[in-house]
């Protein structure tokens, strides 16, 4: 089956490059890599922190418990995104090193301020919500509302507690309400970033194109057909549309930064379970590709939905939190993971059973080694990146409500991006047809007609010389 496919599949450049080349088409890759993560090192903080304590705010302290809070959110541009309002509650007492919790009840009524300085209620009925304080020698922090897109340059937010009670000889110290938005200067980042791996990939995959355009679409290999699949999703990936969350105050430009997101990480995912299969099958009809879909497509909706789940919400309530449905959030953890882990046992699976049948062939270990060697590469460096920024709360209940404010500088968000184009970069570069392709339109395997004429040049050598041996003597007798 193997074989068959070697039979009628197009040179690519990945079978004409010596040892030096890999090397350096590797330290590019790396070089590439690390120069984003310079980059986005020295570049500005992503998340911004205002803080506005109720002592600031002059309410007297026999209302800390209760409010009203009314926090003022200044000046705000699009190039801010999203806003968020937390509160951290400070206390005092001789039992303030003590653990415990309560449940109290959240209202909160927002005000968008428009340029003429009037000002619009969001809703007409406050926002009512409840929450749990947890207190261990400090509370921990609570978000009050969070809003997507940013509809007017400011916002006044009125939150008042109700049911807020505490152990006897511990009271309210007070309290510190945190905004925090993106910075515009990371915004300018994010659109320049964005738009030069959008120009790139657009380049590249215009030239891997024009590469295969002499070569009908059965004559490529499996590593054609995907790459010629996975760059117009990095081009997805890459968020044409992102400039419009700067010029549409509306949630629809973030929706579907999260639906390409999502179709370019899981179309990644399918194609390495059907290039470490179909490596060494040739006939792949629909029960191959079924398996693969399924179980992909059931990690593509999980992580859509959770990804969008609380955004959905939130347009709805500013205040909701995903704790609110935490069944069914739970739920989707829950899948993800499963599917997750069944995806990792296939993928395994497929790697070993591509080792054992191919290994020792020409060209297929070549193109087995390339793929697995960067395809660990990425992954090593993605759950590297992931475990520095999350740490163990990747499998808590807060990993959802932490995405987007978990971001300490410019290095992490382009860190992944970087990563993944350039991955696909170096693999369009390699997996495109070589120089002498087009002569040699079909690349089989040697194998076969190198022993024939191996053996005819043997034959022919073993020929020459008996007639020289017979030419002589004839000779010799004459004389």
């Amino acid at each position: 089956m193997a074989t068959k496919e070697m039979d009628s599949t197009v040179q690519m450049r990945l079978y004409t490059l010596t040892k030096r080349q890999f090397v350096l088409v590797f330290v590019s890759f790396f070089v590439a890599f690390f120069l984003t993560v310079i980059i986005g090192i020295a570049g500005p903080r992503i998340i911004v922190e205002h803080t506005q304590s109720a002592s600031n705010l002059h309410v007297p302290s026999e209302k800390l418990s209760t409010g009203p809070f009314q926090i003022d959110t200044g000046i705000l541009s699009t190039f801010n995104q999203q806003l968020w309002l937390l509160c951290q509650i400070k206390l005092n007492g001789t039992k303030a090193g003590a653990s415990f919790s309560d449940s109290f009840h959240l209202s909160v009524k927002i005000y968008g301020r428009a340029k003429d300085s009037s000002y619009h209620l969001i809703a007409e009925t406050p926002f009512n919500r409840t929450r749990q304080l947890q207190c261990q020698k400090e509370c921990n922090p609570l978000v009050i509302l969070h809003l997507g897109y940013l509809d007017y340059p400011s916002y006044v937010a009125t939150v008042n507690f109700h049911g807020l009670q505490f152990p006897k000889g511990i009271d309210i110290r007070d309290i510190d309400f945190v905004l925090k938005h993106y910075s515009a200067d990371f915004s300018q980042v994010e659109i320049w970033f964005r738009f030069v791996f959008l120009v790139l990939t657009f380049m590249v995959t215009c030239m891997f194109a024009h590469s295969l355009r002499r070569f009908p679409l059965r004559e490529w290999s499996i590593e054609q057909k995907w790459m010629s699949l996975l760059l117009p999703l990095l081009l997805l990936y890459n968020d044409p549309l992102f400039p419009l969350n700067f010029l549409v105050n509306s949630w629809v430009p973030g929706m579907f930064d999260s639906v390409f997101q999502a179709s370019f990480l899981c179309g990644l995912l399918l194609f390495w379970l059907c290039a470490f299969h179909g490596i060494r099958q040739s006939e792949r009809k629909l029960s191959f590709y079924l398996p693969k879909v399924l179980i992909v497509g059931l990690l593509w909706i999980a992580s859509f939905t959770l990804s969008s789940w609380q955004q959905y919400n939130e347009l709805q309530d500013p205040t909701y939190q995903y704790k609110i449905d935490i069944g069914h959030f739970m739920g989707l953890k829950v899948m993800f993971f499963t599917i997750g882990a069944i995806y990792l046992v296939y993928l395994i699976y497929l790697l070993f059973r591509a080792y054992s049948e191919l290994r020792a062939m020409p060209y297929f270990d070549v193109r087995l080694k390339f793929l697995t060697g960067l395809m660990l590469i990425v992954l090593t460096i993605s759950l590297v990146i992931t475990g520095l920024r999350f740490g163990t709360g990747v499998l808590q209940d807060n990993f959802v409500a932490e995405l987007e404010t978990h971001y300490d500088n410019s290095a992490e968000f382009l860190t992944f991006f970087g990563l993944l184009n350039f991955y696909l970069y170096t693999m369009a570069f390699v997996y495109s047809p070589s120089k002498n392709a087009l002569y040699e339109s079909y690349f089989r395997d040697q194998s076969t007609f190198s022993m024939l004429n191996e053996s005819e040049d043997e034959d022919a050598l073993i020929y020459n010389s008996q007639r020289e041996k017979a030419t002589f003597s004839s000779s010799e007798e004459e004389t």
